[in-house]
């Protein structure tokens, strides 16, 4: 075998939301499965979590959500975030209204929809004039049924953050303002913030995938990743070799080095070049010069089991991606949301 194996634990997606589930006590928990799931799968991962009770998903663009209708068939709701137009919303989305503009595109449509009030975050949803007007007039939502009014946190995993009660103010006041609908405020690191930021509907997206939403303190979340990648050829090499473009990683001593089918075209990040880690066999072993575009290499000097066709694990419950996404100067939603289509794919039941 040649190829790198992505290992998903959709028993751990699962767990992981009915743990954040019993978090949020004051409403339902959603499951947001943008991006491919972040990299992950999106049909298996929300088949997996409808079959747990989850009836609320959001993706970002109306293309996924069109794919994960056909999937999830009648039943859950499938919001886009970044809006949709009312010819794909008769097709079974929940368009989430980011201004006027959108309002005035799904007036009497007759359309169930979410509606987004920009607290702070200053990228989508209705500023606060354009809440002013829609106090004003509340007839401009004529022929929309609101299932929720929702906002996005900007600073949810700082809790001592000061946008973090603004925002919750801010959204309470747009509330009392607005037409009466469910509330929608917290994101993943949101549901650990307390009780200002309970509503209606949690949408935690990196957390169901084993991200730390709770950044500086122990990770409530199971791992749910396994990435591991075989081992191609070993070679020795001198004192004073170098390994890699560039030259720029140097055998201190006499070493072992052993070539890994992984790379940036698998969405490996290059900031890992030799800073990055890799286990074999639960031994660490450091990356060796630059990760290069099919093929990373490990110097194993030090790792007896490293033979040709052994596996090298690239992230996993001891080398996890939060761990991994701060080597590589980075976070873990980029890490996960990288993650190639190069790899065999294998996902363990829920």
């Amino acid at each position: 075998m040649s190829q790198a194996v992505l290992t998903v634990d959709l028993g751990a997606v699962v767990r992981n939301w009915r743990a954040l589930g019993a978090r949020h006590a004051t409403g339902a928990v959603a499951g947001v499965v943008k991006a491919d799931a972040y990299g992950l799968g999106a049909i298996p991962v929300a088949r997996a979590l409808r079959e747990a009770g989850c009836r609320h998903f959001f993706v970002a663009h109306p293309e996924e959500g069109l794919a994960l209708r056909v999937a999830l068939g009648p039943g859950p709701m499938v919001a886009i975030l970044d809006g949709c137009t009312p010819a794909e919303a008769a097709q079974g989305l929940t368009p989430v209204l980011n201004s006027l503009g959108d309002v005035a595109a799904h007036r009497g449509s007759g359309v169930r929809a979410l509606l987004h009030v920009d607290t702070g975050m200053a990228r989508l949803g209705l500023p606060p004039a354009e809440v002013e007007a829609l106090a004003a007039d509340p007839t401009l939502l004529d022929g929309i049924a609101l299932d929720f009014v929702m906002t996005h946190l900007v600073a949810a995993e700082e809790p001592a953050h000061p946008m973090n009660a603004a925002q919750a103010e801010r959204f309470a006041e747009a509330c009392t303002r607005l037409p009466r609908a469910r509330r929608s405020i917290a994101n993943s690191s949101g549901i650990f913030l307390g009780p200002r930021f309970a509503s209606d509907l949690a949408r935690p997206g990196v957390a169901l995938y084993g991200a730390n939403p709770t950044p500086g303190e122990p990770n409530p979340m199971e791992p749910v990743v396994r990435l591991q990648a075989p081992i191609l050829q070993l070679r020795e090499i001198p004192a004073g070799a170098t390994v890699g473009y560039g030259g720029g990683w140097m055998a201190a001593r006499p070493s072992r080095i052993a070539t890994v089918a992984c790379g940036y075209a698998d969405g490996w990040p290059r900031a890992l070049s030799s800073v990055g880690v890799g286990l074999v066999a639960g031994r660490r072993v450091p990356l060796a010069g630059r990760v290069s575009m099919d093929l990373l290499t490990f110097d194993v000097t030090d790792a007896p089991e490293a033979v040709p066709g052994a596996m090298v694990e690239l992230l996993g419950p001891d080398l996890t991606v939060d761990e991994v996404a701060e080597a590589a100067g980075t976070i873990a939603y980029e890490v996960l949301t990288r993650l190639g289509r190069r790899y065999r794919r294998e996902y363990l039941a829920a």
